[in-house]
């Protein structure tokens, strides 16, 4: 089974990336080009209607919604969470969808304030604000969600770590040009942690190269020098 991912370079595509690092399964890359809205493109779209990225190309179709194809990969492969029979299968679900209905909207409108209200930049300084301070106190839960030490949860063997690792990396980064004087990774220790453990993985070298993510993408992180594409 050989899986087909279309992503772009730093985007939501880069959790799936890990996931399938993680899991070893054989997979293929297709370049979704930013730079000419190919995500908007007839080709595109007929997989993806909605037009974000990623999609997994899969022997049951294609997937689109990030937190939808990891939950699939661990139903299917196991090993990026609890299984559908273990006891601790409700509380990773709840986090899991937490992070994919609420830490990663929030960051789609800081990052995509035009999307939301409009071209006035007035209302993107006062969406970005109110919407930082929602973002901080979600990693404020995840952190000591962490802390807590789970066993789904902070080890970086995980779905939800390498999701809400790559959110980390986006708060620091995103969106150009714009103070992040807000965000500091080190105000949430358990998080960094899993940042840190990330990074010393070999799947993270591997995503490293195929995506010009830099020596410290989680921790320090820097904007990426992509082989192929553009993360905007």
């Amino acid at each position: 089974m050989t899986y087909l991912l279309h992503y772009a370079p730093d985007n939501a595509s880069l959790i799936v990336r890990l996931a399938l690092e993680h899991l070893g399964c054989p997979y293929h890359t297709s370049l979704v080009d930013r730079r000419s809205a190919a995500q908007r493109g007839t080709a595109y779209l007929a997989l993806n209607p909605v037009g974000l990225i990623p999609t997994l190309e899969t022997p049951q179709g294609p997937l689109f919604e990030t937190g939808a194809i990891l939950l699939w990969l661990g139903d299917t492969h196991g090993g990026l969470g609890p299984g559908p029979q273990s006891p601790a299968r409700a509380a990773y679900l709840k986090w899991l969808f937490y992070v994919s209905n609420t830490l990663h909207p929030l960051l789609r409108m800081m990052f995509y304030p035009q999307n939301f209200v409009g071209p006035d930049s007035a209302c993107h300084a006062r969406l970005r604000s109110g919407v930082q301070e929602q973002v901080q106190t979600a990693l404020g839960h995840l952190d000591r969600l962490a802390a807590s030490a789970p066993d789904w949860f902070g080890h970086v063997h995980g779905a939800l770590d390498f999701y809400v690792a790559c959110c980390l990396r986006w708060c620091a980064l995103y969106p150009a040009g714009v103070s992040r004087d807000w965000f500091d990774l080190s105000q949430t220790p358990a998080l960094r942690a899993i940042c840190a453990a990330l990074e010393a993985r070999e799947i993270t070298a591997a995503v490293q190269a195929a995506e010009g993510l830099g020596p410290t993408p989680f921790t320090s992180p820097r904007y990426p020098d992509p082989p192929e594409g553009s993360a905007l």
